[in-house]
């Protein structure tokens, strides 16, 4: 058991208020190897679900030339994959055109059915989805498991709006004409994804994909992809046909394989969820082709807590927003803003909560927080830290490092626009509290930053709810919620946080081209 050092008197003199000590569970870095040798890995009730090959065609592909998967608590070898380059990724386009050929033809009926019993089969298979994810993520199982149904949403809702892409009939201002439009798909999508989310964020693409009526080539992230191909296996059990699902596995390769789909000219659009560097580099590429893209980016969500909130609402917001995946997903909170009145109160209760997190195995069943994704996540949150601290920010709790991947989530009070956290996206469980005094204060702090993905607030004054949610330069807004993505509502961001919409009514829009018909000589 540890305890953080609170040297800020008013800080101080809250927690002491609380009366409950910031007693810890975090286990020390020479119990690390212990705790994590101590955790057995899951059977899996269906062993076929874990592929040790890439899926081109319907058919599952091996090679000599390999990359390894990690498990990020132990660094044990999870299994190896095979590392594949521009000509896999080129027969991988091609079984995709060709499927699009027959898959575009389909009814939205036909596609309902499939994604629908793709879903099913998916929620029959949470279990197993959930232990692959955790065992090449870290995440905590039971989060894991929350992931499989989140994702899975998708296949359901799109195998609904599978049937509703309507056209339009425009009234024509000649009476021997009629014009109409019809929504057709635009053909095969690049699918790349990040490892912070291994199902969830296939899902959301390729649902709205395959709902549409296109053909999918997907690379999973490199340190993720038993999950992705996971998901092919229950795709074959459910009958989508040969070539509309396609996966091609690479490590050192990537580069190549994103050259390939971005300027490979049978690839009509590129859907990324990733950092923004290589967001732009990808729509360069793709811009040769002119091809449509769909952008998911960097984020540096601000949290805003004003005096009138409710302070525990506002905690236990800043819990889920802030930590979920240990802080690493693109909508956390990154600066956390807190009005001058409850500043002390909310930090201290911020940090009396943390401090009762479990960092561990995520097959851990006490663990609440597994470890960081590799170690230059780890490198990241380090200099993050220090740094704040190093400029006069003061560490209320946790901010170790556990040995290996695992690293304490903390609090920092303190914290001013010269950090790195105020400029840069930490993707790590550190709670950086700046405080303001303001309201147009605060809402100029939080748009300045070139990102504009996700923001958050907490406030019970109707007027300001309005103002902030129109003001804040944002895709997504957070008023008093702390969590945003579900498959009913449209996500992505604004500025350098990328385009596009994903789930929701909006989402097939994407995936789709407006065709406009003039028929003549009525």
């Amino acid at each position: 058991m540890i305890r953080a050092a609170v040297r800020t008197p008013y800080i101080r003199a809250c927690l002491n208020q609380t009366r409950t000590p910031l007693a810890r569970k975090f286990i020390m870095s020479n119990a690390t190897r212990s705790f994590v040798s101590s955790v057995e890995i899951p059977k899996l009730s269906d062993s076929s679900l874990f592929r040790n090959g890439a899926f081109i065609n319907d058919e599952w592909i091996t090679s000599d030339k390999t990359f390894s998967v990690v498990d990020p608590a132990t660094g044990n070898e999870i299994g190896k994959l095979p590392e594949m380059g521009a000509q896999d990724t080129k027969k991988a386009i091609e079984a995709a055109s060709d499927a699009f050929k027959t898959w575009s033809q389909t009814t939205g009926k036909q596609r309902h059915d499939l994604l629908k019993k793709w879903y099913d089969l998916t929620m029959e298979s949470q279990s197993d989805l959930a232990t692959i994810l955790t065992w090449e993520n870290g995440k905590a199982y039971a989060e894991a498991k929350g992931e499989i149904a989140y994702g899975a949403s998708y296949f359901e809702w799109f195998a609904e709006e599978a049937v509703r892409s309507y056209g339009n009939v425009i009234p024509s201002h000649m009476p021997n004409q009629r014009f109409l439009t019809i929504k057709q798909p635009v053909g095969v999508v690049g699918i790349i994804t990040p490892w912070n989310f291994p199902n969830a964020m296939i899902t959301r693409k390729v649902g709205a994909a395959l709902a549409a009526g296109c053909t999918v080539v997907i690379k999973p992230g490199a340190e993720t992809p038993y999950s992705a191909l996971a998901l092919c296996e229950l795709a074959q059990r459910a009958g989508i046909p040969k070539g509309v699902i396609n996966v091609v596995t690479t490590d050192k390769s990537v580069a190549e394989v994103g050259t390939e789909l971005c300027t490979n000219p049978i690839v009509k659009k590129i859907s990324f969820t990733g950092s923004t560097p290589v967001g732009k580099l990808l729509m360069s590429q793709s811009s040769g082709t002119m091809k449509k893209v769909s952008m998911e980016l960097g984020g540096n969500a601000p949290f805003i807590v004003f005096d009138d909130a409710d302070v525990d609402a506002a905690v236990e917001g800043a819990l889920a927003c802030k930590f979920r995946g240990s802080g690493q997903t693109c909508v956390c909170a990154n600066r956390i803003y807190v009005q001058k009145g409850i500043y002390p109160l909310f930090a201290s209760r911020l940090a009396e909560k943390v401090s009762k997190f479990n960092v561990g195995h995520g097959f851990n069943p006490d663990t609440t927080h597994g470890p960081l994704i590799n170690d230059k996540a780890i490198e990241k949150v380090k200099r993050h830290l220090d740094d704040a601290v190093s400029k006069g920010g003061e560490l209320l709790v946790g901010g170790k490092h556990l040995g290996g991947n695992f690293f304490e989530p903390a609090v920092i009070t303190g914290m001013t626009s010269e950090m790195a956290i105020a400029g840069e996206e930490t993707f790590g469980p550190i709670a950086g509290i700046f405080e303001f005094q303001t309201e147009e204060e605060v809402l100029a702090l939080a748009n300045n930053t070139e990102f504009g993905l996700a923001s958050y607030f907490y406030s019970r004054d109707i007027g300001r709810i309005w103002r902030m949610a129109e003001k804040l330069e944002t895709g997504m807004v957070g008023a008093n919620s702390p969590i945003l993505s579900s498959c009913y509502t449209p996500f992505g961001g604004i500025k350098e946080s990328g385009m596009g919409r994903e789930g929701s009514m909006y989402g097939l829009d994407d995936y789709m081209n407006i065709k406009y018909i003039n028929m003549g000589g009525l």
